[in-house]
C-alpha cells in the first residue's frame, strides 16, 4: 500500500484525541523532517491538553541547529525518559524499529504489553512495525503528513509547527529543486502561517562552525570516483572519520552527502560516517536509475528509492567494499 486509507487516518485521530500521556519518537540521527514531525505533532497534542515528551536515541544531546524548532521545550534526551512505556508511542519518520537505536526495547515492550504504537512515515521501506500506520510514500516529507494530521485533530497552526513541517518540506526536497505543485502550495500556507523562510533556511542548512571547512577539506581530500560502479552508472565515495569531527557536532557529518552528490559524472553518491571505530552509518543518493533503496536493505537500511541509509560493522575497507559489491547488484529503475 503506497497510502494510508481514510480509515488508518480516522484511527490514528481517534487515538490522539484520545491520549493524554504520549511520547513522540524519531530516527537516531535526525535531521529536519523527523525533528520537525516531532516537535510539530508535539505541540499540537499539547495545544489539546496533552502532556508530550519527543526524543530520539542518539546522539543524547539536541543537535544545535535542531534547536530552533522546540522553543516549547518538548525535547527530552533518551536518557531521561519514563522507565514505563507511555500511554501512547508515536513514530515519524522511522522505516523500523532498528532507526529507534537504543529505544527499540520501548516499542517493543508497549507492543507487547498490548499498548498503541502509532507509526508516522512516507519511507518505501516502512516495515509497519506499529499497531497503527500512516505510513505515505508519496509524501515528500513526513511533516506533510503530521500537518494532516494536525488539520484533522481541528487545532490552531501555529507559527512554531509551521515553522517544524516547513522544515522537513524544506530539506527534503532539497530546498524545493523536487518540489511538486502542490508542495509550494503547502509552503505557503506555511509562510501565511509566519514562518520566516529565509531565518529558518539558514539555522537550518546555511550554517556551519568554521571548523567544518577544515573537515570537509580532509574529507573531500579523499573523496573517489569509480566510474564502473553500480553498472557502469558511476559511483563517487568518500569517508567521514572520527578524526575528522575533533571539535564538531556529530550533525555535520550529515551534510558531506549533499555535496558529494553533486559530482556531475556518478549516478551515485556515498558516504560512510564512522560512529564508533568499528560502526558505521551509510548514505546514498542517486540520480534517477539505481534503486539504493534495495542496497539499504541488504544492510538492514532503507529509505527512498534514491536516497537510503543504512548502519554497519566493520572497517573501513570491510563495509566500503561490502557497500560496491551491493551496488553491483542494484536493481536499475
Amino acid at each position: 500500500m503506497s497510502k494510508y486509507s481514510e480509515q488508518e487516518l480516522r484511527s490514528a485521530v481517534e487515538l490522539l484525541v484520545g491520549a493524554r500521556d504520549v511520547t513522540v519518537l524519531g530516527h537516531l540521527n535526525p535531521d529536519p523532517d523527523a525533528f520537525g514531525s516531532m516537535v510539530a505533532l508535539g505541540l499540537a497534542l499539547r495545544q489539546r491538553g496533552a502532556t508530550v515528551r519527543v526524543s530520539f536515541g542518539s546522539p543524547d544531546e539536541l543537535p544545535p541547529s535542531l534547536a530552533v524548532l522546540d522553543p516549547g521545550e518538548l525535547y527530552l534526551p533518551a536518557s531521561q525518559l519514563p522507565a514505563e512505556a507511555p500511554g501512547l508511542l508515536v513514530t515519524v519518520d522511522c522505516a523500523s524499529l532498528g532507526r529507534l537505536d537504543g529505544l527499540a526495547e520501548l516499542p517493543n515492550a508497549t507492543v507487547a504489553a498490548g499498548g498503541a504504537v502509532l507509526v508516522v512515515d512516507h519511507h518505501v521501506s516502512n516495515t509497519r512495525f506499529g499497531t497503527h500506520h500512516l505510513v505515505d510514500v508519496s509524501a515528500e516529507s513526513t511533516t506533510v503528513i503530521v500537518l494532516r494530521l494536525i488539520d484533522a485533530l481541528d487545532v490552531e497552526l501555529t507559527e512554531p509547527m509551521a515553522r517544524a513541517v516547513y522544515a522537513g518540506l524544506l530539506t527534503d526536497t532539497s530546498s524545493f529543486r523536487r518540489a511538486k505543485p502542490v508542495t509550494h502550495e503547502i509552503a505557503a500556507r506555511l509562510i501565511a502561517a509566519g514562518v520566516d523562510p529565509d531565518a529558518t533556511g539558514r539555522a537550518l542548512i546555511g550554517t556551519h562552525p568554521f571548523a567544518r571547512l577544515r573537515m570537509l577539506a580532509a574529507v573531500l581530500g579523499r573523496a573517489v570516483f569509480d566510474a564502473d560502479a553500480a553498472h557502469g552508472l558511476g559511483v563517487v565515495f568518500t569517508s567521514v572519520q572520527l578524526d575528522d569531527l575533533a571539535g564538531l557536532p556529530a550533525e555535520e557529518a550529515e551534510s558531506v552527502i549533499d555535496i558529494v552528490r553533486s559530482t556531475g559524472e556518478a549516478e551515485v553518491a556515498a558516504v560512510l560516517k564512522q560512529v564508533e571505530p568499528t560502526v558505521w552509518t551509510g548514505s546514498m543518493r542517486a540520480v534517477g536509475h539505481v534503486d539504493v533503496n534495495a542496497v539499504a536493505a541488504t544492510f538492514g537500511g532503507g529509505g527512498h528509492r534514491f536516497a537510503a541509509g543504512f548502519t554497519a560493522t566493520g572497517s573501513l575497507d570491510e563495509v566500503r567494499d561490502r557497500l560496491f559489491a551491493a551496488l553491483a547488484q542494484a536493481p536499475l529503475v
